[in-house]
């Protein structure tokens, strides 16, 4: 299950719209070992794409030393569809290379009775997807 912040989930929702109509991407790291998501990273969409998303490479590096350096880890990967509902494509399994992270999907697209966006968590261990629950809390 992912436990998140309202705070953290509004900041995932503002950005996927904001980015609109191109996809959005970004991570929120956490203390390592606590899998608990606290630090909202919004990222640039290197492909500037409404139906992909790419890390920037130089931003991802520079990121990923910060973690290190402030002894965290990705706790939530995250990126939005604007046309198809919030589940991994293929690419996107395919670039699932963090085990212990939760994959959160948005979508931006209003092709649905669920309304005007869908946020939904997976985990992606070596191709497989699991869709997990989602825990919305005011506070850890």
């Amino acid at each position: 299950m992912l436990t998140i912040t309202q705070v953290l989930f509004d900041q995932i929702v503002a950005h996927a719209r904001e980015d609109h109509p191109d996809e959005a991407c970004g991570v929120v790291a956490g203390p390592a070992g606590a899998g608990r998501p606290e630090r909202f990273i919004p990222m640039l969409n290197a492909a500037r794409s409404p139906t992909f998303y790419e890390f920037d490479s130089q931003d991802l590096l520079k990121l990923y030393r910060e973690m290190d350096d402030r002894d965290e880890e990705p706790v939530i990967i995250y990126h939005s569809h604007t046309a198809t509902e919030a589940y991994p494509s293929r690419t996107d399994i395919s670039y699932a290379n963090e085990p212990g992270a939760h994959y959160v999907l948005v979508s931006t697209a209003d092709s649905d009775a669920a309304g005007p966006f869908q946020f939904r968590s997976f985990r992606i261990v070596e191709g497989e997807v699991t869709e997990e629950e989602i825990k919305v809390v005011e506070a850890y």
